[in-house]
């Protein structure tokens, strides 16, 4: 993304307030500003602000008064046990490497850290040394002014940080947690650390927060993952991509035939290599005695358990990269748990809120029907507050709540997520879903069509709706896959799920033997969405073996499978549905030409 240059100054009192805001001083505010009952511009306000809307991606209100001093390169000492191999055999020891970028303040002002922590410097990317456009770049010029020092940290195996690529592993977390504590620890650190970042780097705050570290305040994950296998598998169903992302990680960041290589035999290379294929021939994690390579890489448990900041939750309800599964129902078990969590959840892809050009050429149904009111040009004052308070310890707190977008482009406010006002709308075979295609045999080249009624008042389905079917598996194989498609009957996508009938409990875990065949039910549920169903209009259900990038079970017996489905009362969609007007939904900053 190009340099974006700020255009939208407004008058010398606002921006004396908000610099002084910022260093918890007492102010006077300006009413013109801030307008929310947390004394910060709300969500259905900032559409009358000054922001500037046309650069590459967004800037704060106000600029910041600092210049960027930087970057210092620095490289970190990790303590790694003997048994991750690798540079523990070193002379030089671990090292983890990171660019820094200063505000110019003045001496002995202490001053927060914002890390963005990832595998890219240098591979893919720039290095960590140049502010990468992926996010660096936007953190270092929004931020930096206002009194925030920025790292881009450079995992294990990547970039000039030594020792091999364990793909979010023991060596990777720990070296992760030592960036965090040497940058809360030093002489010119106020001691707060916040990490943000999409991917690969929205998954290394979950890695952070597992430690605990009484420096990390605040993390931000964007399409993040909570766990590996939690990504690639879904109720035993596994994506195209599974093995060859999984290994390919290894491979790519691996021995290129220099003197370092020895470097890179690490335990984490030896266990993934078979725990990929491993995975996709069980469907589980294959936990046989010894074997935590899995349970290594789930973070979600073992951050609530540990992690004592908060969090700002971002994810695109139409990324296929990381799919929404990443995000809920996580976000309600964190809520609930107690921490300070916000969510803004929007129709994108794998992309970050503000971005256009990335957001811009979605297919309909994925998320094309929402933009461009999709881009989020306030984002960067969204962080900037939540910044201020989380890292600043500033004394007006952002709101705490979820910014859910429709499928059509609406934005709505919302306490949480899955909402608790939704009802269960029941729609068995033969009673409100019918039959239009198909005999019930499902296989490569079969396929059941399923219809509602028509709705006749405008319907919003919100949450992950669930398809729980009688399936029965011929004696001839030892489980089934199952793709359900949910659409607007001859229109747009909705949303989907999958299922390895050895799951049809749903979740990850499988009987022993790890087999089925007979009838059983199979309680499917869907990827969670936000959608608005027109009034006058029926729904589709499309009940196939397979489609997009997933894959058949390998035992569910070949290009010849096949199972029955019970087209019976026996089989039930369940849709959540909310009532929601337009008296609900806010106006985000109004960037494009309307016609």
């Amino acid at each position: 993304m190009e340099q974006r240059v700020f255009a939208g100054i407004t008058v010398a009192i606002l921006l004396l307030s908000s610099l002084l805001l910022y260093f918890n001083e007492d102010t006077e505010q300006d009413d013109d500003y801030y307008m929310g009952d947390n004394g910060l511009v709300s969500v259905w306000e900032r559409v009358n602000q000054n922001f500037n809307t046309t650069g590459s991606y967004s800037y704060t209100l106000v600029p910041g008064q600092y210049d960027i001093v930087g970057p210092e390169s620095v490289f970190i000492d990790v303590d790694l046990p003997s048994s991750e191999l690798g540079c523990t055999l070193s002379p030089e020891g671990c090292l983890v490497h990171l660019g820094l970028w200063m505000p110019d303040v003045p001496n002995g002002t202490k001053v927060p850290v914002i890390a963005d922590v990832g595998p890219y410097y240098d591979d893919g990317d720039v290095d960590a040394l140049t502010p990468a456009n992926r996010l660096g770049k936007f953190l270092i010029e929004n931020m930096v002014p206002y009194g925030y020092a920025v790292a881009q940290v450079s995992v294990f195996g990547t970039g000039m940080s030594n020792h091999c690529m364990d793909f979010m592993g023991l060596s990777e977390q720990m070296g992760i947690d030592a960036a965090v504590t040497w940058l809360g620890t030093q002489e010119w650190s106020n001691g707060n650390v916040g990490i943000v970042g999409k991917s690969y780097d929205g998954t290394t705050p979950w890695q952070a927060a597992m430690f605990g570290n009484p420096h990390l305040k605040t993390i931000i994950p964007i399409s993040g993952l909570i766990g590996v296998h939690d990504l690639m598998w879904r109720n035993g169903s596994m994506e195209a991509r599974g093995i060859a992302m999984h290994n390919g990680v290894y491979g790519s960041f691996g021995w290129d035939g220099d003197s370092e290589d020895w470097q890179t035999v690490c335990r984490g290379y030896a266990e993934g290599y078979a725990n990929g294929p491993a995975a996709y021939l069980a469907g589980d994690e294959v936990n046989y005695a010894g074997n935590s390579y899995w349970a290594d890489r789930h973070f979600l448990e073992r951050a609530m358990q540990n992690y004592n900041g908060s969090i700002y939750f971002i994810h695109g309800m139409q990324d296929w990269n990381v799919d929404p599964h990443m995000a809920f129902p996580a976000y309600k078990q964190l809520q609930t748990a107690g921490f300070e969590i916000k969510g803004l959840f929007g129709q994108w892809g794998h992309h970050y809120p503000d971005r256009p050009s990335d957001q811009n050429g979605m297919s309909s149904g994925r998320g094309a029907e929402a933009f461009p009111y999709s881009v989020r040009y306030d984002w960067a004052q969204d962080l900037l507050e939540w910044f201020n308070y989380y890292l600043y310890e500033g004394n007006m707190k952002p709101a705490l709540h979820v910014e859910m977008q429709d499928n059509m482009g609406g934005w709505r406010v919302e306490e949480t997520w899955p909402v608790d006002d939704r009802e269960f709308l029941q729609l068995p075979i033969g009673d409100g879903l019918s039959v239009t295609s198909g005999s019930g045999v499902v296989g490569l080249t079969s396929t059941l069509i399923l219809e509602t009624d028509v709705f006749e008042n405008e319907t919003r389905i919100s949450g992950m709706p669930t398809f729980h079917v009688d399936v029965t598996i011929p004696p001839t194989q030892s489980s089934g896959h199952l793709y359900i498609e949910l659409s607007i009957a001859g229109g747009i996508h909705l949303g989907h799920g999958v299922m390895d009938l050895r799951y049809h409990e749903g979740g990850r875990e499988c009987g022993q033997p790890c087999t089925v065949t007979g009838t059983v039910n199979a309680k499917m549920q869907m990827f969670a969405m936000d959608v608005v169903v027109p009034a006058g209009s029926k729904l589709q259900l499309t009940v196939t073996q397979t489609d997009d990038d997933y894959v058949p079970s390998p035992v569910s017996g070949g290009p010849t499978n096949f199972v029955t489905i019970g087209t019976n009362q026996n089989s039930v969609l369940t849709l959540p549905i909310i009532e929601r007007t337009s008296d609900d939904l806010f106006t985000p900053l109004i960037w494009y030409t309307e016609e």
